[in-house]
C-alpha cells in the first residue's frame, strides 16, 4: 500500500494538474481530428488459434498467452511503436500536455497509461488497442507490428472498449469527453457515437442489439467520504440502440440502490457481467468489497454480496486505486459461478451465483481484471501488482496456473490470431 507521504504527493500532483487543466480548457478544441484514411489490413492467411491478449499498461506492450492449459506466453507486441511521435505532439501542445500529466499523476498512479483494452479483428490479422495517455485507438498488424490506422478520440483519454457480437465494430469510451465512439474495426472509421454521463468506463454489447455504457464519475479526487459522494459527478448507465446509437434507456443506479436500502453505497458502476440469458447482471461499485445483483426486467437491485476485507488493507479510502476496492468480474459460461477480483484486498475468489457463497480466497497481488479461459473452465485474473496472470478453476476455486507478463497488466481479452503467429521481429 502507498505510504501517507506518497499519497500526499499524488494528491498534490493531481491538484496541480487539475489547476493547469482548468486554466487551459478554454483553449481546447471541441472535437478530436478525424483519422486519416488508410487501407484496410489484409486478411490473415491460414488457420487461427485462440489466445488471450494481456495489456501491460505501464510498459506499453501486450502479451499473447495460451487461452487454456498452462496459459504459457506465446509472444509480445509493442503497442506504442509511434511513441516518440505521439510524445512530440503532446509536449508541443500545452493543453494535451496538461491532460497527459493529469493521466500520469491520477489514474496512472505516477505512470503513463499506454494500453487499456485490446481486441483482435475477426480475421486474426490485427490487434485494436485503446491507449489512455495518447487519447486514441490504433490497429496494429500482428505480423509486422506496424500501425494500420489511428483514431484520436474526443477529449484527452481513451478507456475501456467492447466489440460487437459479429466482431466488426469496436466501441471505446472517451472518458474526458463523456462520449463513446463506435468504430469500424477494419478501417478505424467512426460509424456512430453517443453521449454518456461523466467519465464513461465499461462498455458491453448485448444480444438484443443494444450497447450498455457505465459512467463512473470522478475517481481521482480525494473526496472519498460517503457524505461527499455527490461531488463525483453524473454517474449512470446509458443504453443505446447499437445500430442507430439513439438512447433507449438510462439507469440511474442511485435510486435503485436507495430503494434497496443501501443509500450508503456509491452508484459508480464498475465492471459488470450479464447472465447467459441476459436477464440479470452483476456489478461492482466504487469502494465496495463485493458486488450487487440487478434484475434487468424488473429494474431492481435484488441482492448484495459482501466479500471479506483483507485486514492489511488500509482503511483510508483515498489510498484505494481510482476508488476501485474490487475491480474485475467474470461469469462461467453456464452462469453458475462468478469470479471476483478483490483488487485492494489482494485476492480473487469464485462465488456460487445461486447461494452467493464464496470459495477459497486465492492470494493475488492487486488483481485488476477477470475474464474466462477459452475452454470456459477457468477464471483468468491479471495481477497488476506482481506482473503476472493467474488462472483459477471455476469448479474448485483453486489456482491452476500462473504466467509472468509485462509491467502492470490490466485488461485480459480472448482473441484469435494466426496459428503460426510469433512476435514481430521489431518487438
Amino acid at each position: 500500500m502507498p505510504s501517507a507521504r506518497t499519497t500526499r504527493t499524488r494528491r498534490l500532483a493531481v491538484a496541480l494538474a487539475a489547476s493547469l487543466t482548468a486554466s487551459l480548457t478554454l483553449l481546447a478544441p471541441a472535437v478530436a481530428a478525424p483519422p486519416a484514411a488508410t487501407p484496410a489490413t489484409p486478411a490473415a492467411e491460414g488457420p487461427l488459434q485462440e489466445v488471450m491478449f494481456v495489456g501491460n499498461n505501464w510498459d506499453g506492450t501486450a502479451d499473447v498467452i495460451a487461452a487454456r492449459g498452462d496459459f504459457h506466453r506465446i509472444g509480445r507486441l509493442n503497442v506504442v511503436p509511434d511513441k516518440e511521435e505521439r510524445l512530440r505532439e503532446i509536449y508541443l501542445n500545452p493543453v494535451k500536455l496538461a491532460f497527459f500529466l493529469g493521466v500520469r499523476s491520477g489514474p496512472g498512479e505516477g505512470h503513463d497509461q499506454f494500453v487499456d483494452d485490446m481486441y483482435a479483428t475477426p480475421d486474426g490479422a490485427s490487434m485494436v488497442v485503446s491507449r489512455p495517455s495518447f487519447a486514441d485507438v490504433v490497429s496494429l498488424d500482428l505480423r509486422t507490428g506496424r500501425i494500420n490506422w489511428r483514431f484520436p478520440v474526443a477529449g484527452y483519454r481513451a478507456d475501456h472498449m467492447a466489440v460487437s457480437p459479429d466482431g466488426t465494430r469496436v466501441a471505446v469510451s472517451a472518458s474526458t469527453a463523456n462520449t463513446v465512439h463506435v468504430l469500424d474495426i477494419a478501417t478505424g472509421r467512426e460509424v456512430g457515437s453517443f453521449k454518456t454521463g461523466d467519465k464513461p468506463h465499461e462498455n458491453v454489447f448485448t444480444s438484443d442489439g443494444r450497447l450498455w455504457n457505465m459512467s463512473i464519475g470522478e475517481v481521482t479526487t480525494a473526496l472519498d467520504a460517503p457524505w461527499l459522494d455527490w461531488t463525483k459527478g453524473d454517474r449512470r448507465i446509458t443504453v443505446v440502440d447499437a445500430t442507430t446509437f439513439e438512447t433507449v434507456r438510462v439507469v440511474d443506479m442511485r435510486s435503485r440502490l436507495d430503494a434497496f436500502g443501501r443509500d450508503d453505497l456509491s452508484d459508480a458502476v464498475r465492471p459488470l457481467v450479464f447472465t447467459p440469458d441476459e436477464k440479470k447482471l452483476y456489478f461492482q461499485v466504487s469502494f465496495l468489497n463485493g458486488f450487487l445483483e440487478y434484475d434487468v426486467e424488473s429494474d431492481r437491485v435484488t441482492r448484495l454480496k459482501t466479500l471479506p476485507g483483507n485486514p492489511a488493507t488500509d482503511p483510508d479510502r483515498t489510498t484505494w486505486v481510482n476508488d476501485s476496492r474490487h475491480h474485475g468480474l467474470s461469469i462461467s459460461p453456464d452462469g453458475r459461478r462468478l469470479c471476483v477480483a478483490g483488487t485492494m484486498d489482494d485476492y480473487a475468489t469464485v462465488v456460487d451465483r445461486e447461494t452467493l457463497k464464496q470459495g477459497p480466497l486465492v492470494p493475488t497481488s492487486k488483481p485488476y481484471w477477470a475474464t474466462v479461459s477459452g475452454d470456459g473452465r477457468a477464471c483468468v485474473v491479471s495481477e497488476s501488482g506482481a506482473d503476472r496472470v493467474s488462472a483459477i478453476d471455476f469448479a474448485t476455486g483453486e489456482r491452476v496456473a500462473t504466467v509472468a507478463v509485462g509491467d502492470h497488466p490490466q485488461r485480459v481479452r480472448l482473441a484469435r490470431v494466426p496459428a503460426d503467429w510469433t512476435s514481430p521481429t521489431a518487438n
